[in-house]
């Protein structure tokens, strides 16, 4: 089985971390919102809010993936397998 590329993106993985923290406080200022059972419309912006930045994350990363390994693998006349692998990554993405 072909080993898979780690993700690498020193320049940009720092502000990655510092995002993913940030969600990771939304996540919990959700959780306690839940528990102090706060109005529901505020909770559900909160959600729109941490699954907007989200999908920031995620935009970074699919660019990467495209820029890197995508090209890469089709450098190296593997450009079936990365397809197939981005064709079935968006589709879980556009769900």
């Amino acid at each position: 089985m072909e080993e898979k590329q780690k993700y690498e993106m020193c320049a940009d993985k720092k502000n990655l971390i510092v995002r993913m923290n940030r969600i990771e406080g939304q996540i919990r200022g959700i959780k306690r919102m839940i528990e102090e059972e706060e109005y529901c419309d505020d909770i559900l912006n909160q959600i729109s809010s941490a699954k907007a930045a989200l999908d920031g994350v995620s935009k970074v990363i699919l660019e990467n993936h495209l820029r890197k390994c995508v090209v890469s693998g089709i450098k190296n006349n593997d450009e079936n397998r990365v397809i197939d692998e981005l064709i079935y990554t968006l589709g879980k993405m556009m769900k």
